[in-house]
């Protein structure tokens, strides 16, 4: 994948409920002073509990001084793109160019439709949109004479050019199909999926199909925004949703998002001034200073596969969730609480496996520090719980079988073939887990050269630094996977871990 580079940005996804337009004034004045990036509001007309998105986004821009501010995603079919274009640009003289244009081709189209909108096919909505698109651009480029654009869905006869935004309003289009996907990739500035309709499993396929759309219309994809709408929950420990745990593990995700998949723009859908201000000020630095610390590294030879395993998968491949086997799963919530229970057992031995691993990196730090030595610190990585597993037994899977509360000794054999025997189709899931076992304990083998060199000669700091970090990329994204993937059918199928 291409270096994509852009800056990260942070935002608030703020819905525009009528009701609660003090609440939603005073989050994005909190959103502006804590240092977030953008706003985004969405565009539902049709629907009479919501403020219009553009009168709200107006008030928003008088009220903040520097976040910028997007309507997330403009309900096209309602909103003539010559009116729009002249709005846009309005609002981006008056916020002092802080302004950037979410488009949608349209949806809940009897809403549409009751409100006197067209009601659009799939490929008239697409075509449509890119008829806007053109319509846009050409009122926002200077010019002595007027524009004249015959489209099936949009006209202008002799339209005048203005105002002009103080800066590229970007059109970053909300995209989910082919089509759409495609269109964004040969014209759009921005894709913007949300992850209720694109879960971060399927950007992989998608981010596919806009950058071959691009490089046939001669563009550079890695010049496309990508921003994603998100929604979680912090809580205490790994939960089973994508973002649902501490502050560390939605940093941890969305680096793997922003590193893999370009995706540089994170909009959090929040209505609780206290998500919004532990988005700002823990989540998003720990995501920028991890993202600025992996491309500071510049290109390296093994920057793509810095590990080999006797099946010859990469580390880092295995961070690729487009490649990860995953099944439907049941609702946890629906199970009697002891079964619960059993299935979570999972994720307490993984926090503990959390809890190793934030030893390393305090240990790393106190050698940095000249408060200790790399002897020292290699003795404490093989006395490691998944360190003695793996020299025991060759594999890593018991360290995630064996810390169980009764501390009791299990085979490392014992949970996966207990699962695959019980639910047949988990076996492609078990699989993948098994060849990550092996990525993981080739990092932890590759660590410990990089400690015996340091040993030998202290300047080789960086080596250790290096394996540490790839361990905390590779074994977090493995754990939160297995997580997702197995705690529900544990505690489904009742099984004794």
């Amino acid at each position: 994948m291409a270096d994509f580079g852009h800056e990260l940005w942070f935002g608030a996804f703020l819905t525009p409920d009528a009701a609660g337009h003090h609440r939603i004034v005073r989050q994005a004045v909190l959103a502006d002073e804590i240092g977030l990036d953008i706003i985004g509001i969405q565009d539902h007309p049709y629907l009479p509990a919501f403020l219009d998105s553009w009168t709200l986004l107006s008030t928003l821009a008088g009220r903040t001084e520097r976040v910028r501010l997007f309507p997330d995603v403009v309900n096209l079919p309602l909103r003539p793109p010559a009116v729009l274009a002249r709005a846009a640009a309005s609002l981006d003289i008056l916020s002092g160019g802080r302004v950037e244009l979410g488009l949608g081709s349209g949806a809940f189209w009897d809403g549409i439709a009751a409100m006197g909108g067209p009601r659009h096919s799939p490929g008239e909505a697409v075509d449509a949109l890119e008829e806007a698109v053109a319509v846009l651009r050409a009122l926002w480029t200077p010019g002595d004479e007027g524009v004249r654009l015959d489209g099936r869905h949009y006209r202008l006869d002799g339209a005048r050019p203005g105002p002009f935004p103080p800066h590229p309003i970007g059109l970053w289009l909300g995209a989910y199909k082919r089509r759409m996907l495609e269109l964004t990739g040969r014209l759009g500035d921005g894709w913007v999926p949300s992850s209720g309709y694109a879960a971060p499993g399927e950007l992989g396929a998608m981010s596919e199909i806009l950058d071959a759309a691009a490089e046939r219309a001669g563009r550079d994809p890695a010049a496309i925004r990508r921003a994603y709408n998100i929604e979680g929950r912090f809580s205490g420990v790994a939960g089973e949703g994508f973002l649902d745990g501490p502050p560390a593990v939605w940093a941890e995700r969305l680096t793997r998002l922003a590193l893999g998949h370009g995706m540089s723009v994170f909009v959090l859908a929040v209505d609780d001034d206290r998500d919004l201000k532990v988005f700002a000020e823990e989540v998003a630095p720990a995501v920028r200073e991890a993202v600025a610390r992996e491309r500071a590294r510049g290109p390296r030879p093994d920057a793509e596969s810095p590990i080999e395993i006797a099946k010859g998968a990469p580390a880092r491949a295995v961070l690729d969730e487009a490649t990860r086997p995953r099944l439907p799963k049941r609702d946890i919530a629906a199970l009697p609480p002891r079964q619960q229970a059993n299935g979570r057992r999972l994720v307490l031995i993984h926090d503990h496996l959390r809890g190793e691993l934030t030893q390393i990196r305090d240990a790393l730090e106190q050698v940095a520090a000249g408060r200790s030595d790399a002897a020292a610190l290699r003795s404490m990585i093989n006395e490691l719980t998944m360190r003695q597993n793996y020299w025991t037994l060759g594999t890593f899977c018991a360290s995630y079988c064996r810390l169980l509360t009764t501390h009791h000794t299990i085979e490392d054999e014992h949970m996966f073939p207990m699962l695959v025997a019980a639910q047949e189709s988990l076996a492609p899931v078990v699989a993948r887990l098994e060849q990550e076992h092996e990525v993981i304990a080739g990092v932890l083998t590759e660590l410990d050269a990089a400690l015996v060199a340091m040993i030998e000669d202290p300047d080789r700091l960086d080596g250790v630094r290096d394996r540490v970090d790839l361990l905390s990329d590779v074994l977090l994204s493995h754990l939160r996977y297995e997580e997702e993937e197995l705690v529900e059918p544990i505690a489904r199928l009742n099984l004794d871990i």
